[in-house]
């Protein structure tokens, strides 16, 4: 809708409540006449009940949160106390004429005073909640809205081709030559300066076997004397003199290599050898017996 069109809503919108608080403003004048306000509070009456209406209207617009819930309950309250006299002006053909008593706003007398109470108390509460929504609203703090400043970074990919404001560059024709992983993987690495490379070293692109470093291995040298073991090296003639000494009083079922090699501090195939030849003593030994 253009600015024309809502202006003329609003114009509307003023003439349609202008005319209901007319015909609002009847009845609630004779109805402060009756409980006892002169001339100019009666005319001045409707003012304070159909007035406060529109302040809260108003203030519901404006604040937020529990504010808004308590401008939309004081709004909904002075409605129904203004339909409700309004009710009551209607049944009451005695009020137009301002034919009936003082204070007597219906025959039972516990509806008459609760009519009483509700009239002359609308007066007071649109100065308690006229003033509670006013301050409300004086300091009331909107919420800032947020825009975002940041430039999409990926316009240019949105944008259909007409948009452009220049035809894209022609793209450069990709190789079809395939690169090794080893150079793959490279891309994934920060850019750091190649090691210069002897141009001997490099393999043509697509050569199967990969090309053969020309950096020397590093010597290792001999190990100093100090980092060498100091327990001499013995012999399997040695070694199986201590094993005779050592198992001569083991059962047959306790000659096993684990056993030799642990007590001898041997290798394990050492292990094995010995104890197939102390078992094959063994067996000869009972054997010349």
């Amino acid at each position: 809708m253009n600015r024309r069109g809502k202006s003329l809503l609003v114009l509307a919108l003023v003439a349609v409540v202008a005319m209901a608080f007319r015909v609002s403003w009847n009845a609630l004048r004779d109805i402060a006449g009756t409980v006892g306000a002169d001339a100019t509070a009666a005319t001045l009456y409707p003012f304070v009940v159909d007035g406060l209406m529109a302040l809260a209207l108003v203030a519901t617009l404006v604040l937020a949160d529990d504010d808004r819930r308590f401008a939309l309950r004081v709004l909904g309250t002075y409605t129904a106390a203004s339909l409700v006299l309004n009710y009551v002006h209607g049944l009451v053909p005695g009020l137009h004429g301002r034919a009936v008593d003082w204070g007597r706003l219906a025959d039972w007398g516990p509806a008459n005073w609760a009519l009483v109470l509700l009239a002359t108390s609308l007066p007071v509460g649109s100065i308690y909640f006229g003033s509670d929504l006013v301050a409300k609203v004086l300091h009331h703090q909107p919420t800032p809205i947020v825009v975002n400043t940041e430039k999409p970074t990926e316009t240019g990919m949105i944008r259909s081709t007409p948009d452009l404001p220049e035809s894209a560059p022609p793209q450069a024709p990709v190789n079809g030559v395939r690169i090794p992983a080893a150079v793959q993987v490279g891309f994934l690495k920060p850019m750091i300066p190649p090691k210069p490379v002897p141009s001997t070293v490099l393999a043509p692109i697509g050569q199967t076997s990969a090309a053969q470093s020309i950096r020397p291995r590093r010597a290792t040298g001999r190990v100093p004397q100090s980092a060498r073991s100091t327990q001499p090296r013995r012999t399997p003639e040695q070694l199986l003199t201590e094993a005779r000494a050592l198992v001569a009083d083991w059962p047959d079922a306790e000659l096993t290599a684990e056993r030799i090699r642990r007590a001898l501090h041997t290798s394990p195939a050492n292990a094995r050898a010995l104890r197939e030849t102390l078992r094959t003593e063994r067996q000869a030994a009972e054997v010349t017996r």
